[in-house]
């Protein structure tokens, strides 16, 4: 299946990339042969793929990642690279490639620490591979002395390097670098998309995959997670009757907590299973003897591991909690919808009941506020404010209207 048959939604851009992987496949295959390169390339340097959440922009510059990486056959034949299935493309999807480096925020940020070696592989040629591809997954999140590294390199990137950014929009990237970027931008995938994707691929039944699309709006990534893990959907149902709950202060004071609680148990399930897998091939990577004893001087290496799984931990439950917040946001644009009159693109049709009431003892101002009182609370969320204190003042906002 070629890499590209995951990307939902997106055929335009799906034929950009494909077009510069051709581009960048001619241009090593003439300084192979010893060819003059092409005289007009679509290829370049630098990309920054932006788009709203679950649009698929990590899925996106990976793809296009292992097509740069293609050793098909066909593409020596005028295929197009990136056919899905080949050695180079394999390694580059699961993330094993050895020229496919890439790097994600651990906590809040990403440290200059953590790009200090990828930086330093952008510099050096290929080891087996096509390109030496760096893929950044949060660029929104690098720190002044991690976007000056990357700066830095970008401005003078060795001849088969390609750095692949990611983030939500051009704004969350510092103007120095997204200047020496081509930006693609990706669109919300229409809920239909979505859905074929969760029927053809991760079989699930049509039903509960047009519903999970719709509930989600298009965002794939929690489409997934909600049409194939039941706990996903019964905390939905609890995040949904929430705002039947805040009839006094307590009540608010009692659903904030809950709401917290759930969003940490929820990243725990999440982080142990990735955890105990990293922590395990570590100790292997180190040489542990039988009985997970460590050789002297490693030590330190264990406690850094520790370390960066405690601030993933961290932002995983803000994730988590945001995951929350975003299912809240929507059941008040059901509420506004039918106070304004319309059934049309219901989001939760399951929650119609609450919806009802709701829009029935208010109006579309105070609908309008609370949206925004669930703004706030995201908000605070990135500040780092703490995440009792900001969803406490959300249900006290939302109660009041």
């Amino acid at each position: 299946m070629p890499v590209w048959d995951d990307l939902v939604g997106q055929e335009r851009l799906s034929a950009q990339l494909a077009a510069a992987a051709r581009d960048a496949d001619a241009f090593v295959t003439a300084a192979a042969t010893g060819a003059p390169p092409p005289e007009a390339s679509s290829m370049t340097h630098a990309w920054l793929f932006t788009g709203p959440p679950g649009a698929g922009r990590n899925q996106a510059a990976r793809a296009f990642a292992a097509a740069l990486q293609c050793v098909s056959p066909d593409r020596a034949l005028g295929g197009t690279p990136g056919c899905g299935f080949c050695e180079g493309c394999h390694t580059a999807l699961i993330g094993t490639h050895a020229d496919v480096s890439s790097v994600a925020a651990v906590g809040a940020q990403i440290r200059a620490a953590d790009m200090r070696d990828t930086v330093r592989k952008s510099f050096t040629s290929p080891a087996n591979g096509r390109w030496q591809v760096i893929l950044v997954e949060d660029a929104e999140r690098l720190n002044e002395q991690s976007a000056n590294a990357v700066l830095k390199a970008v401005e003078e990137p060795a001849s088969r390097t390609v750095w692949l950014l990611c983030a939500p929009s051009v704004e969350d990237v510092l103007p120095t670098i997204r200047s020496r970027c081509r930006h693609v931008n990706l669109r919300t995938p229409p809920v239909e998309a979505v859905a074929d994707l969760l029927i053809r691929r991760d079989g699930v039944e049509p039903e509960l995959a047009h519903a999970a699309a719709r509930a989600t709006q298009g965002h794939v990534d929690n489409a997934r997670r909600l049409a194939t893990d039941e706990r996903a959907r019964a905390r939905r149902a609890t995040v949904l009757k929430l705002p039947l709950r805040l009839g006094d202060v307590g009540g608010c004071l009692r659903a904030a907590q809950e709401l917290v609680d759930a969003a940490a148990e929820d990243s725990k399930q999440l982080a142990e299973e990735r955890e105990a897998k990293e922590t395990e091939e570590l100790k292997a990577a180190l040489g542990a003897a039988q009985g997970g004893r460590l050789p002297r001087g490693t030590a330190g290496v264990m406690k850094e591991l520790e370390d960066d799984q405690k601030r993933r931990r961290r932002r995983v439950q803000r994730d988590s909690l945001d995951v929350a917040l975003l299912d809240l946001t929507g059941f008040y644009r059901d509420v506004l919808a039918l106070q304004l009159g319309t059934r049309l693109a219901l989001a939760n049709t399951d929650a119609e009941d609450a919806l009802e009431r709701i829009a029935r003892d208010s109006t579309p101002e105070a609908t309008l506020r609370r949206i925004e009182a669930i703004a706030a609370c995201r908000e605070a969320l990135d500040r780092n404010v703490a995440p009792l204190l900001a969803v406490e003042a959300m249900t006290m906002a939302l109660r009041a209207g």
